[in-house]
């Protein structure tokens, strides 16, 4: 740490929608840094986030940021009628939110490689100086960053070095936006099987010596060179074979699990949570 890190105040945090998982995260996910969520498909990264972008409209008095947010898609389709059922479960719960329809303040972008995301940059900069509205852009979702890195890249050295090259240009990019405005970043990661042998992935990065789901060791996707990017990565696991892609009532009894993997304000922990039809909640 250098020392006049020491000097700056707390960052703000967002609430998350759940006072559970509020108290596990010292408050929500914080602004000024990047915060990554890792997890296997179907294990709650998305529900994590639309539910995010909904609460972050609160004001800070009831732990949001009184702000609208940018969720930037990857790969899926944006899952628009899930946001549309956590939003009326968020008007249930705040019936004097000034907002008629929390969708609207909720901006969506799809972006495919990543040389398009670091095109966007600046254009998300511009973005964020004009939006001094009642409620500027202060949350940037980023769903999921491992899809833009997917394909067009072989296991060379060249474009490994140009893969590299790319996440320090986003990861920069990303906070330099999110120091400068105060915005709270988010990017989900997604994880590719433990091969035994291989401990050059990332595995050992932070807390835990070892990331289980479904049964399975895992480690995050894109390595160590990705891992040195961001500030927080939260690893997300669940030990069932169901999804959470289509909510239903049968999806109160499943549980998953929340661990710090590394974060400079939060100690190694972990906490259950579940996903309903109304949201994301710890337990």
């Amino acid at each position: 740490m250098r020392p006049q890190k020491l000097l700056h105040l707390p960052a703000h945090k967002c609430t998350v929608g759940c006072p559970l998982l509020d108290r596990f995260l010292a408050g929500g996910i914080p602004c000024n840094s990047i915060t990554e969520l890792v997890a296997e498909n179907a294990t709650g990264k998305t529900q994590f986030c639309l539910q995010l972008v909904l609460y972050a409209q609160l004001p800070p008095s009831r732990g949001g940021l009184s702000a609208s947010s940018l969720y930037i898609h990857t790969e899926f389709p944006f899952p628009l009628r899930r946001l549309r059922q956590l939003s009326r479960a968020f008007r249930s719960s705040h019936p004097d939110h000034p907002v008629a329809d929390p969708c609207d303040r909720v901006f969506v972008q799809g972006v495919y490689t990543a040389d398009e995301l670091v095109d966007a940059l600046p254009k998300i900069e511009l973005f964020l100086i004009h939006s001094r509205s009642r409620f500027p852009l202060k949350v940037i979702v980023i769903d999921s960053i491992a899809a833009l890195f997917r394909s067009d890249f072989d296991n060379t050295v060249l474009d490994l070095r140009r893969r590299s090259s790319l996440f320090f240009k986003i990861a920069g990019g990303l906070k330099s936006l999110a120091k400068r405005f105060g915005v709270a970043v988010v990017v989900t990661n997604q994880v590719v099987d433990l091969i035994e042998g291989d401990k050059g992935n990332g595995v050992r990065v932070g807390n835990l010596s070892a990331l289980y789901s479904s049964g399975r060791p895992v480690v995050p996707a894109l390595g160590l060179a990705w891992a040195n990017c961001v500030n927080s990565r939260l690893f997300l696991s669940r030990d069932d074979d169901g999804g959470d892609g289509d909510v239903d009532g049968s999806l109160r009894k499943k549980r998953r699990r929340i661990s710090v993997v590394f974060a400079p304000h939060l100690p190694h922990s972990s906490s259950e949570f579940v996903i309903t039809t109304e949201g994301v909640f710890g337990r």
